[in-house]
């Protein structure tokens, strides 16, 4: 290529991406429409600035997503079926049993084990959604909540029990009740003889009887 041919080819490809950035500086002088990206055509409409003044704007998030944990207490019958599954151990449940059924969640399932402790740790939570597959009462979901940052890590930890010291306390001195009055109303059972209380018989002795030989 020429020498005039290289400055041609130079003033050609800075006017083009001078007119780009011209165009772009146009558009944004309006903000692109905060839509998520579910909608159609989203990547097409790439007119208007990107910037969000967050957390005065926020994108909407997709409904799907898996964010942060919440547990409608109410309806966790305390399963334990979550802390099970969990591959990271990130939920905490301490059970408390009741003599007997209590309540029932919103979809008519009895309840009958107290929640004395139900924590989760999402600074473990791998965000995996195991946990809400199997909860049996669809108590325990993923909500759109995403930002939970904090400068002390225990703030990750979320408690939903609603039970206080002196009614857990409570509940465990009822069961406990339960099950003594219980172990009462069973009918004993007679006691078994130890072997040393049997008197044994001596062994008897073998008999040898001589042996006769056979006649020929």
């Amino acid at each position: 290529m020429s020498y005039l041919g290289n400055i041609s080819q130079g003033i050609q490809t800075t006017w083009k991406g001078m007119m780009l950035s011209i165009q772009y500086f146009f558009q944004a002088r309006k903000g692109r429409k905060k839509e998520s990206v579910t909608e159609d055509n989203y990547f097409e409409k790439a007119n208007g600035t990107f910037t969000v003044q967050y957390p005065h704007e926020q994108i909407p998030v997709p409904d799907h997503g898996r964010y942060q944990l919440h547990n409608e207490i109410d309806d966790c019958i305390v399963c334990d079926k979550c802390a099970k599954v969990c591959p990271v151990d990130c939920i905490d449940i301490e059970p408390v049993r009741s003599p007997e059924v209590f309540g029932q969640t919103s979809d008519g399932t009895p309840l009958r084990i107290h929640a004395a402790k139900f924590d989760i740790d999402m600074a473990k939570c791998c965000f995996c959604g195991l946990c809400t597959v199997v909860c049996p009462t669809e108590c325990l979901t993923m909500t759109k909540e995403f930002d939970f940052s904090t400068n002390d890590i225990l703030d990750h930890n979320f408690s939903f029990s609603k039970m206080t010291d002196q009614e857990i306390a409570e509940k465990k001195q009822e069961f406990e009740d339960y099950q003594a009055d219980k172990l009462k109303a069973k009918p004993e059972l007679p006691a078994i003889k130890k072997e040393s209380d049997v008197m044994k018989k001596p062994a008897a002795k073998p008999v040898f009887k001589p042996r006769i030989p056979k006649k020929k």
